[in-house]
């Protein structure tokens, strides 16, 4: 939502991830600001968006019990309090294109005839 884009069909000429993947790089660059659309940023206050971001990335930490409750989330997102780090998010892989298997598959054609029923 913060950068616009969707999961689904992200695709980042550096590295193979999802957005989550990308996003967990971002943040352990230490560069988590460069996820967020340029347009947005103009009409946001940045430090909401980044305690947005930072709360999103404790959600989806791999180990459940290492997740906040919905209470928890919405302390942290109207308190100013300090926020634990992120641990490494669930459904992130770290997959070159050289890892992945390479292989050809057959495959078949598909055709269909259509039929238009016309009045005399």
């Amino acid at each position: 939502m913060l950068s616009r884009k969707k999961n689904r069909g992200f695709c980042h000429p550096d590295h193979n991830h999802n957005l989550l993947g990308h996003a967990w790089i971002l943040w352990i660059q230490d560069k988590p600001l460069e996820l967020i659309d340029k347009t947005f940023c103009d009409s946001c206050n940045i430090s909401e968006v980044a305690r947005c971001l930072h709360v999103g990335l404790l959600c989806v930490q791999r180990v459940p019990e290492d997740r906040p409750s919905m209470s928890s989330v919405v302390l942290m997102l109207s308190s100013g309090d300090v926020l634990p780090p992120p641990k490494q998010p669930g459904f992130y892989t770290e997959r070159s294109v050289q890892e992945l298997p390479t292989r050809t598959v057959p495959c078949s054609e598909n055709t269909f005839s259509t039929t238009l029923i016309e009045a005399r």
